[in-house]
């Protein structure tokens, strides 16, 4: 897609480009190692990524393969974090650089990659700082500008792989600094989720997405003023999960309002809002979750939520299409 390359001042080079795939996908193929070693590094060139602990104080370390059998090593560690919004790491030359490129290395290079929603794309920019002026030159002449391009050339192409058109609409977005977004779209009425939603037997079968996961404790008092409270048993470390809240606002079947917090940690409390939109018989679900603070946001999009809820609504779609046909077998009879 479109790029752009820019010296910003006289110790930084900066690159632009329009993706077109959305943020969280992007975001994901840059910071998750199954996907870094399928794109980082000029076409022809094969990546190995040897550490890569995403947080802040955390080391990476990429080697890439030359075709001629070479091998590049880069290296730093990550000084911040904001999922979905910006990685900042430093970057310098690994161990053994030295044998394949004789030359006089520029050294301190601070990279900052940004990722900005643009309705469905998303503006990718890379901001390169280096300690003087002298060392951006030396970097520039290395192929620094092209080497990028032609990276973001196989981002590109394997972002087209996975943006292939998704019937169920999943998407997680950042509506604001405490807010977090989730949509996803069922072959369902909407009455059929939200009972799925709001009645034990049925939560039972489809909360907690991990397989590991099992469900010991499923409590709900639906009614304003009434509380709920879920206990997942992980069998895989014996650890317990609990969950619990109040419920602030019932409108059957259309939106449910209820507080949330998560029991091992003190003060995570934060509030749901599910909204329920039918349409030709599909079902549009939003939830928006609002945090107290960005930092309370962050953690909670660090904890593996993504995934666990993509898991989670995945077996919801499996358990509705049961109730469908349950629903359809006793109005025949």
């Amino acid at each position: 897609m479109l790029n752009q390359t820019d010296v910003q001042s006289d110790r930084e080079v900066v690159i632009t480009r329009i993706v077109d795939a959305p943020r969280e996908l992007v975001f994901k193929a840059w910071t998750e190692t199954k996907h870094i070693e399928q794109w980082f590094g000029p076409k022809g060139f094969t990546t190995r990524v040897v550490e890569n602990d995403l947080r802040p104080g955390g080391q990476w370390c990429y080697i890439m393969v030359g075709p001629d059998g070479k091998e590049y090593p880069s290296k730093g560690v990550f000084r911040e974090i904001v999922p979905l919004e910006r990685v900042v790491a430093t970057d310098e030359f690994g161990e053994g650089i030295e044998e394949v490129l004789d030359i006089d290395l520029p050294q301190g290079m601070v990279t900052t990659t940004t990722f900005e929603d643009l309705e469905g794309k998303t503006r990718l920019t890379i901001q390169i700082m280096h300690d003087t002026a002298s060392d951006r030159r030396k970097h520039e002449e290395m192929g620094v500008i092209a080497g990028w391009n032609s990276s973001l050339d196989c981002l590109d192409e394997l972002l087209a792989k996975q943006t292939e058109p998704q019937q169920n609409g999943f998407s997680v977005m950042l509506p604001s600094d405490q807010e977090i977004l989730i949509t996803r779209i069922f072959n369902a009425p909407r009455k059929l989720i939200f009972d799925a939603w709001t009645q034990p037997e049925h939560v039972k079968r489809w909360f907690g997405g991990c397989t590991s996961m099992i469900m010991t404790v499923c409590a709900i008092d639906l009614r304003v003023g009434g509380s709920w409270r879920y206990v997942l048993h992980d069998s895989s470390n014996a650890v317990e999960h609990g969950f619990s809240g109040e419920y602030q606002e019932i409108v059957s079947p259309a939106r449910l309002v209820s507080t949330e917090r998560y029991e091992p940690v003190p003060g995570s409390d934060r509030l749901n809002i599910l909204t329920l939109t039918e349409q030709n018989g599909k079902t549009t679900l939003h939830i928006r979750i609002q945090h107290q603070s960005k930092e309370q946001r962050d953690g909670h999009l660090q904890s593996g939520m993504e995934l666990g809820l993509r898991e989670s609504l995945n077996r919801l779609e499996e358990l509705l299409q049961f109730m469908y046909m349950e629903t359809n077998a006793a109005n025949q009879s």
